[in-house]
């Protein structure tokens, strides 16, 4: 009897182990590592609440697309905006994404992106009734970061601003605005971090209202739903563009308008060789058979291949 009592939990152990390393697994596969990840927090920007911004690369080693799974606060109501971009300056479309309201604090996102750039935002309530406010955001640790950085932007009209981790001196932008950013090194999955922000501000406006500043208007109820215009939609313009403007290359190109692409292509070091040889770079003579534009080394035109002859 104990035997079979023995082999029984044996049994049960492996199996939850098994289970343990299976979701493991899973979840694993959906935190993919990141290159870098901003945090911005802008609290009173244009509302009565701290705007929390997740700038966050993806590792170049990650095949894409990649499923992303991250918590934010439940007391922000959900996302404001999730968008990717295939660079850090390129354009921002939009993202579908699906929540799970399992945990008390937090709300998970699901969602994958075709690209190595995500932005993730939301505001999170900020009580502004008493002159002393103060907020807390934490990051949960949901992925690895290579880098992470921190950036706040000091409400218009603020006082006795501090900051916990240390951010160091604040720096004035253009919009009038004071940021503070440090860098603060590499964090391990499941590493969080708690940044704790406390000043103080009689003005109940907020600081587009103070400096007069254009913002953008709220996001629809459709965001993040994947009622967003598909990706190949907006494409389809550019596509037609160029088409329409390499079938006009190469009809100019038959009437003898344009040189043809292999005629002016030339490296800066095909160039130097000419200019140390004494040689010009460019003589105004032409193929007697197709009319293309030569240069004084050609022996053959390079647009139908004819014997040439040059002075």
């Amino acid at each position: 009897m104990k035997i079979i009592l023995s082999i029984g939990s044996i049994l049960l152990l492996v199996t939850v182990w098994l289970g343990r390393e299976a979701a493991e697994s899973t979840y694993a596969q959906e935190s993919p590592r990141l290159a870098s990840l901003e945090i911005d927090i802008w609290p009173e920007f244009d509302r009565p609440a701290a705007l929390v911004i997740l700038r966050a690369e993806i590792a170049g080693d990650v095949t894409l697309p990649a499923t992303v799974s991250l918590r934010i606060p439940t007391s922000s109501g959900g996302p404001a905006a999730l968008a990717s971009a295939a660079s850090a300056d390129s354009q921002l479309f939009d993202l579908p994404y699906q929540r799970t309201d399992a945990q008390v604090d937090f709300i998970t996102l699901t969602f994958s992106t075709p690209d190595r750039f995500f932005q993730l935002e939301f505001y999170d309530p900020l009580r502004i009734d008493t002159a002393d406010r103060n907020y807390t955001y934490v990051w949960p640790g949901d992925l690895p970061v290579d880098q992470l950085s921190v950036e706040l932007q000091q409400p218009a009209g603020a006082a006795d601003l501090s900051v916990q981790p240390e951010l160091g001196a604040g720096v004035v932008n253009p919009d009038g605005l004071v940021y503070r950013q440090a860098d603060l090194g590499a964090f391990d999955m499941g590493n969080g971090l708690t940044i704790d922000i406390r000043y103080r501000k009689t003005d109940p406006r907020t600081s587009a209202e103070i400096l007069g500043l254009e913002t953008r208007a709220p996001p629809s109820a459709a965001e993040g739903t994947g009622s967003e215009v598909p990706r190949w939609l907006l494409v389809l313009p550019v596509l037609a563009a160029l088409v329409i403007g390499a079938s006009g290359v190469i009809l100019w190109r038959r009437r003898g308008w344009l040189p043809s692409t292999s005629a002016r292509r030339m490296t800066r070091a095909g160039r130097r060789r000419e200019q140390a040889a004494g040689q010009p770079e460019n003589v105004p003579h032409f193929c007697p058979r197709c009319g293309n534009r030569l240069r004084s080394r050609d022996r053959f035109c390079p647009e139908c291949g004819t014997a040439v002859r040059t002075s």
